[in-house]
């Protein structure tokens, strides 16, 4: 008789079978990960705010930027539009003041700065952007050249 491989462990309790028990695994236990005091370039100071997610559309009148920046203020962010065409969303989020006696369980949330650049298309019209937020969401709206209607002449035949 051949043996089947048991691939959830050796944990069954009289003659159920629970392949998903509710004792926990940590799959990186055994991994020696770096930390803020092992290496100080990757301390909370010196991180990348690299997660700003912008969203971009093209509406029949525009291009429309949306960034989500949380817990910026319209002052610490940045909206430029440099003669080639390019728009630059950049700006900067500042470390909390730490406080030497608290102790620190998780360091998830991101700061330092960051930058966004988008080459724009040739139909839009550099000298009408707008910029907004409200509520962590930065919003960039970039018109569109007008497409003139074709003009139809008609031409006499002759002959």
């Amino acid at each position: 008789m051949a043996m089947i491989p048991n691939f959830f462990g050796n944990r069954r309790s009289s003659s159920i079978f629970d392949p998903f028990p509710m004792d926990l695994w940590d799959p990186f236990k055994d991994f020696d990960f770096p930390t803020a005091t092992s290496f100080p370039q990757l301390s909370r100071e010196n991180s990348a705010f690299v997660n700003t997610r912008v969203d971009w559309r093209e509406t029949p009148n525009a291009h429309v930027f949306k960034a989500d920046l949380p817990g910026l203020k319209k002052e610490e962010v940045k909206v430029e539009i440099e003669d080639d065409r390019v728009l630059q969303i950049s700006g900067e989020r500042h470390v909390e003041k730490e406080d030497k006696k608290d102790t620190w369980h998780r360091v998830e949330r991101s700061s330092g700065k960051f930058s966004r650049r988008f080459r724009l298309p040739e139909n839009v019209r550099m000298d009408d952007v707008k910029a907004s937020m409200e509520n962590g969401v930065l919003t960039v709206t970039v018109p569109k050249v007008e497409k003139k209607k074709a003009e139809i002449k008609s031409v006499e035949i002759s002959g």
